[in-house]
């Protein structure tokens, strides 16, 4: 059975336990094989078996994954790579040229950040930063060079939050794509591509893999054409996933569903919790009423996830520091997305990167990526670590 033919017959939660898991046709085995292998035995010159030749273009396990995750977000081919950044990097190769123009979100990912500033912007491709949830901010910050409009929502770490469909419009009458980082939110809770998108990345290390065991990144697209030559600079590149790491993610993904209902209940109750206390200045999370961002959340994601940023009293760095060290149940950490509760100070953590720049964070920020151990104890935890 396709992949294609799962999507579009069964929910989501059943395609995510079967889009891509075929029985070994050998042994019959429920669970695709690691396929621990660089090459391939051909049958002649040029006669390939499956269409294998070497790992690094192709594997069975890969595979495997890479219709999960195409499948998962309704899209025309998926493609997984050894780490986020890697996705990304294989995507603005593709995409892009010198010259080019791409608008990045005005409260992305440090690592995104990097890459444009430090990277990609050497090779000579042009950014400018927008606050992607105001349209005319994004219409404003394109220019006939441009030709991505990059988003992340929820963002990290400030848990923006932008119309998809909007700026999908925005996109397709100034001829460009639309990128979305679905990270946070992952598939089972937000569909870019229905909502017009062009491109998800994933970072599967997080919510997709789910038990902080892997790292890995997944490009899927909605076209066709765009997606074969994503799969000739995967291919060329070759920062591909490899197969235990293909196998871990695909592992996870088969739980995907119900993690993420005990993630986004968890994380509700918690920002609930965090709104009423008193050394707590701000919450931000897409699932509360008073969230800029809330109503558009509500229209395009099935819950609310598992991450929560907030800001410690009227002070800085020292008093969000403390409450990070204080913490016992929520483990000091960088990531996000595992079944295990993280918290961490981006300020000084993830997006030390940013420091200095126009998408420079709080000093009195604290990120949290809930998990889904009992909610009491974690509410208990974060209440003595706020003293």
């Amino acid at each position: 059975m396709s992949h294609q033919h799962i999507s579009e017959q069964y929910n989501f939660e059943t395609r995510a336990i079967h889009a891509g898991n075929t029985a070994d046709p050998l042994t019959g085995a429920v669970v695709p094989p690691i396929y621990q292998v660089s090459t391939y035995k051909q049958d002649g010159v040029g006669g390939l078996r499956g269409g294998y030749e070497y790992s690094r273009s192709g594997n069975p396990t890969r595979t495997a994954l890479e219709e999960n995750l195409a499948a998962l977000e309704g899209g025309r081919r998926g493609l997984a790579f050894a780490s986020g950044l890697a996705a990304e990097d294989c995507l603005l190769r593709t995409l892009l040229s010198p010259g080019d123009h791409v608008v990045i979100p005005n409260d992305a990912y440090g690592g995104t950040f990097r890459l444009f500033a430090k990277v990609v912007s050497r090779w000579g491709v042009e950014w400018s930063v927008a606050d992607t949830s105001d349209p005319a901010a994004v219409r404003a910050a394109i220019t006939p060079r441009t030709k991505a409009i990059w988003v992340e929502t929820p963002s990290n770490p400030l848990l923006g939050i932008t119309d998809i469909a909007g700026l999908a419009g925005i996109a397709r009458a100034a001829g460009v794509k639309l990128v979305v980082d679905n990270t946070f939110a992952s598939p089972y809770l937000q569909q870019p591509l229905a909502l017009g998108a062009d491109v998800v990345v994933h970072s599967t290390t997080k919510y997709m893999g789910g038990h902080s065991d892997v790292v890995g990144g997944a490009l899927v697209v909605a076209d066709t054409e765009l997606g074969e030559e994503l799969a000739f600079h995967q291919n060329a590149m070759g920062a591909i996933a490899g197969p235990f790491d293909a196998w871990l993610v695909l592992r996870g993904i088969k739980t995907l569903a119900v993690r993420m209902d005990r993630h986004s209940e968890n994380a509700t109750r918690i920002a609930e919790m965090l709104e009423r206390h008193p050394r707590v200045s701000k919450v931000l999370y897409p699932g509360l009423p008073d969230h800029p961002g809330h109503e558009v959340a509500a229209k395009q994601m099935k819950a609310f996830g598992g991450m929560i940023s907030f800001l410690v009293g009227e002070g800085g760095e020292k008093e969000a520091v403390a409450v990070c060290d204080r913490a016992e149940l929520f483990t000091l950490g960088e990531s996000l997305g595992g079944v295990e509760s993280l918290i961490e100070h981006p300020g000084l953590m993830t997006h030390a990167s940013v420091a200095g720049s126009a998408l420079e964070v709080p000093a009195n920020l604290v990120r949290l990526s809930v998990g889904i151990e009992s909610a009491d104890d974690l509410m208990a935890d974060l209440k003595q670590a706020l003293g």
